[in-house]
């Protein structure tokens, strides 16, 4: 018997090993096709063998369904995780009815396929809001509330932008120092005046204002959004007698009170999607080298935002059999090049994960990789900060990333306790892609926004008015051949 003939019965008898009500298949890409559109809808995999235990298979997955101009044309990606369980994510070229999707192994229908949906799934960059904002969250399956939205609109109870907005402006406009812009949501459209001299930035906050007007009638509401990296208003600093200013930031603090979204990094990764971006929350999870075989060193790249990251790469002078990092640019500290260089190449971020441990350590606000690095396939060093994105309050130390002290002292005993509990390692990787998975992929990055917005669109007591001036955010064109059925989407197709 050949090599050929050996691995096919081997390959029988695996798949005879599988039986289709041993295999999990879920997710929002099936749950939600037809309610949330997103650019990559996603959804999971997962097969057991006899013993109960993941077994990695490639699935077949066929796509049915009509457009305007005949088959519906679709773009399917398999992504194989670490555990054994796979990612399958699909592009809609246009929108589609009658749509089945097929999930297989091998000629087996797996979970409840075929999945069969009678109405249209529209791509991403429709505009078809389907309905207010709090009965398509409920829709797709958002929380109800979130710790860390109840923490910060705390202060914002009673907004008044008719006395606020002036005073707003006069702090912060300032164009050398301060980027912000003034939004206004009015009958599902956007509108902004920005004020600074780098406002390039704006670019994210209208994908994520706009993304949700296409799917959802988003309330009325007037914010001030800032567009640089640190949070700008300060504990202790500038108050009115009935407290801070609420301005929107992609990065809180422990001295500051800005409102916290998702990052803008998490938002194109959520929006762009198997389109402009290829790092991304699902093809982070993209299995790479196994375990056991990873290099046993804490790894880490970037440039010297920091002095703690040049600390950093001293350690790894030091102790080069524990610690690989190394800085990919010089800007804030080129005096020390000679000492803490030489820079080296950037290489590809799913190479990091080729070590079993990874440190984050902050920028110059807090490192927007961290939750790609949770989400990879190797365990995360944290260093404690005063610096957090909009996740981090759910975030367990101990449980989903390891802690390191500020001046990251203690780094050289983590990895080195962490060498000696190899079993109890591999259970925080597992869970930081559990948290991963509940918190920080597109669904509930659209979730998190909306509910945010709802909650404090609610808080504004002052008339929401398009200002003088204001420029308008408009809608993305699009050749998907839309076909809404929403009296909204309609009207706008009209236009």
């Amino acid at each position: 018997m050949n090599l050929l003939q050996v691995l096919f019965f081997a390959l029988v008898q695996l798949l005879g090993s599988i039986r289709a009500d041993d295999t999990r298949v879920w997710g929002p890409g099936l749950e939600l096709a037809d309610k949330l559109p997103l650019n990559a809808r996603y959804f999971f995999v997962e097969s057991r063998d006899g013993a109960g235990r993941i077994v990695p298979q490639q699935y077949r997955v066929l796509f049915k369904g009509h457009s305007r101009i005949g088959s519906c044309r679709v773009k399917i990606e398999q992504i194989d995780r670490v555990d054994g369980s796979s990612i399958i994510r699909y592009k809609l070229m246009e929108t589609c009815w009658n749509v089945e999707i097929h999930v297989l192994l091998g000629e087996r229908h797996l979970g409840q396929s075929p999945y069969r949906f009678e109405g249209k799934l529209y791509t991403e960059n429709c505009y078809c809001p389907q309905a207010p904002l709090e009965d398509w969250m409920e829709q797709i399956g958002c929380p109800s509330e979130d710790v860390q939205i109840n923490s910060d609109l705390i202060p914002f109870r009673a907004v008044n932008f008719s006395s606020l907005r002036p005073r707003i402006i006069q702090q912060y406009d300032k164009p050398g120092s301060v980027s912000l812009c003034n939004y206004v949501v009015k009958d599902n459209q956007i509108y902004r005046t920005c004020y600074g001299r780098y406002t390039g930035f704006k670019m994210y906050m209208d994908a994520i204002l706009l993304s949700l007007a296409r799917k959802t009638l988003l309330p009325d509401m007037e914010l001030f959004v800032n567009l640089g990296d640190w949070p700008l208003v300060t504990k202790g600093g500038h108050r009115r007698t009935t407290g801070p200013y609420p301005i929107f930031s992609w990065c809180g603090s422990e001295d500051t009170f800005d409102i916290v979204m998702p990052t803008y990094d998490l938002v194109e990764a959520s929006l762009e999607a198997m389109s402009r971006v290829s790092l991304d929350m699902l093809s982070v999870q993209r299995k790479g080298v196994p375990w056991e075989e990873k290099v046993p060193k804490a790894f880490w790249r970037g440039r010297d935002a920091c002095r703690e990251r040049l600390d950093l790469v001293g350690l790894s002078q030091q102790h080069p059999d524990l610690v690989n990092a190394s800085l990919t640019n010089f800007f804030f500290f080129r005096d020390e090049e000679k000492k803490y260089g030489p820079k080296v190449a950037h290489i590809s971020f799913f190479d990091f994960f080729d070590y079993k441990y990874q440190v984050n350590v902050d920028g110059t606000v807090a490192a927007y990789r961290f939750p790609y690095l949770l989400g990879g396939s190797s365990v995360v060093f944290k260093q404690a900060s005063k610096y957090y994105e909009h996740f981090y309050s759910k975030l367990e130390q101990g449980r989903e990333y390891l802690p390191l002290k500020r001046d990251l002292s203690d780094l050289v005993e983590n990895i080195q306790r962490a060498r000696q509990q190899d079993d109890e390692m591999i259970t925080v990787r597992d869970n930081a892609k559990a948290f991963v998975d509940q918190h920080l992929l597109p669904r509930s990055i659209l979730c998190y926004s909306g509910l945010l917005f709802k909650e404090y669109s609610r808080n504004i007591v002052s008339p929401v008015q398009i200002l003088p001036g204001m420029e308008q955010a408009s809608q993305p064109g699009t050749s998907s051949n839309c076909e809404c059925d929403s009296v909204e989407g309609k009207k706008h197709d009209e236009l």
